[in-house]
């Protein structure tokens, strides 16, 4: 599968933006997601992570409440909405995708990622 991230932007504290992630290729709901992001000279952090249907997703606590994932097979495609954001919020933003019914938080269980997308909340 290929994934594509798109809908980063600059926004100002407290604003909201919508990334999505589009996958091509067969079978998109053999497949967990993650959305992961890397702030600059820190460690790439899991940030939400959603199972094969969608019935189950998980946060970072550093984002709960406050940013919501979702995924829609027939469009193979998954969002991630941020609302609240805070200016420790500015990353790359990844989508990334795992053969398999769940997600991991952990990085290194990704098998795919697309290419980021940079979000920068001012204050």
């Amino acid at each position: 599968v290929q994934l594509q991230a798109s809908g980063g932007g600059m926004v100002q504290a407290g604003g909201s933006l919508r990334l999505s992630c589009a996958a091509s290729g067969r079978s998109f709901s053999a497949y967990a997601l993650g959305w992961f992001r890397q702030a600059p000279g820190k460690e790439r952090e899991f940030v939400a992570g959603i199972n094969y249907s969608g019935s189950d997703i998980a946060y970072a606590d550093s984002v709960k409440g406050r940013f919501t994932m979702s995924r829609d097979n027939a469009k193979n495609t998954a969002t991630l909405l941020m609302n609240s954001l805070k200016p420790e919020d500015t990353a790359v933003y990844y989508c990334a995708a795992v053969v398999g019914y769940s997600y991991y938080t952990s990085e290194r269980r990704y098998d795919y990622w697309g290419q980021g997308t940079q979000v920068t909340v001012s204050s």
